[in-house]
């Protein structure tokens, strides 16, 4: 049998529970069945809630939020080591949260975009509330 029509009958054996319950809100769970992302979706989001599962590179990125800098200006804000700064910004690069551009032999870190700007905000908001 197909992982296709193994899905079908999953999705048959729903209809039929909830039936048996009123099937109150079947349309509702067709369509977000419908809408529903894709695994590998899920696996990039939670992947990004994981970046934010530390308080140093929340730190940084909220530092970051408010303007450029390079990472001596991040470990003097911070009172960490370098190595600790270049660490956790090389996991928020390879997740882009943060981009940076060559000036001379610095690095200078920004976040990627509004996106993530917005990411923080909203979870400050939310905490504060």
């Amino acid at each position: 049998m197909s992982e296709m029509s193994n899905r079908d009958d999953e999705k048959q054996e729903l209809k039929t529970e909830h039936s048996e319950c009123g099937g109150k809100y079947i349309d509702m769970i067709k369509k977000i069945d419908d809408n529903m992302p894709c695994e590998e979706e899920f696996l990039d989001l939670s992947e990004l809630f994981k970046m934010l599962g530390d308080p140093t590179r929340v730190k940084i990125l909220y530092a970051l939020s408010q303007g450029e800098m390079c990472v001596c200006d991040i470990v003097e804000l911070l009172d960490v080591t370098q190595s600790a700064v270049s660490h956790q910004l090389r996991l928020l690069k390879q997740a882009r949260l943060v981009k940076y551009r060559r000036n001379g032999k610095s690095a200078i870190y920004s976040i990627s975009d509004d996106h993530v700007y917005t990411i923080l905000s909203m979870g400050m908001e939310h905490i504060s509330e």
